[in-house]
């Protein structure tokens, strides 16, 4: 025991101080991106053609966070009027709505759109069922590490728990493949009425990688009412962290 706490007063508290104190991500952290509409048309025709995930509109200068994996092909390319898409270290991603994605480098505010019945429900305390539905473990390990000391979720009232009759709402990662569907339906209804759900990632928004694949749904919002989308491949942390305190606290 002494040596326990000898070890707890050598390393100090090592809990982050955000939401209190802003945090700043390492350089090469790609998140919100800048849109330059400057550039030539050529440099916007290149983007679109490389993009993997279909996500630039070339016409409408505006890029999908519901598709984009923020893979960077697009910031690499230059012409005149420089880059059409520089990715910012924001990591303030979430949405409400999932129009609100398809954007040309700003979101609303979520506090704007936040449902304060929600608040007015679950109060201090909100409790996630986490549900991978045929995810690769990127965005589940992402959000496991919310359990960390460092960002230590519970101390926010937000828990991730074991059962659905236990939740106040489910938390999605992953396409949805087909065998995961009734899965993912059986858990939504065992969850009690209100209830929330959260798409995390974009595989769960779009597919992302597997878009368009005959094996997967794809789109959570085609199965269930979607309350909150959390952009990224996978969300950072902090993205997590910042959308769940500011649509539901």
């Amino acid at each position: 025991m002494l040596k326990i706490l000898k070890n707890k007063l050598e390393q100090g508290n090592k809990t982050s101080k955000y939401p209190k104190e802003p945090i700043a991500l390492y350089h090469r952290y790609r998140g919100m991106p800048v849109i330059n509409t400057d550039c030539s048309a050529d440099v916007i025709a290149e983007c679109v053609c490389i993009c993997p995930q279909e996500a630039i509109d070339a016409t409408e200068k505006t890029i999908d966070l519901g598709r984009c994996t923020f893979c960077g092909q697009c910031e690499s390319v230059e012409g005149e009027g420089g880059a059409f898409v520089s990715f910012s270290e924001n990591f303030e991603l979430g949405a409400a709505n999932r129009e609100d994605l398809v954007t040309g480098g700003a979101l609303p505010a979520l506090a704007d759109h936040s449902k304060q019945h929600f608040k007015k429900l679950f109060g201090r305390s909100l409790q996630l069922r986490q549900v991978s539905a045929a995810g690769c473990n990127s965005c589940e390990a992402d959000t496991n590490v919310l359990n960390t000391p460092f960002f230590d979720l519970s101390r926010f009232g937000i828990d991730i728990v074991a059962s659905p009759r236990h939740a106040d709402g489910i938390h999605v990662t992953g396409p949805i493949s087909r065998n995961m569907r009734q899965a993912l339906i059986d858990t939504y209804e065992a969850v009690p009425s209100p209830k929330v759900v959260i798409a995390s990632g974009c595989c769960s928004i779009s597919g992302g990688p597997f878009r368009g694949s005959e094996e997967i749904i794809g789109d959570l919002s085609s199965l269930v009412p979607v309350d909150l989308y959390i952009p990224g491949c996978p969300p950072h942390p902090l993205t997590t962290l910042h959308a769940l305190l500011n649509y539901f606290k």
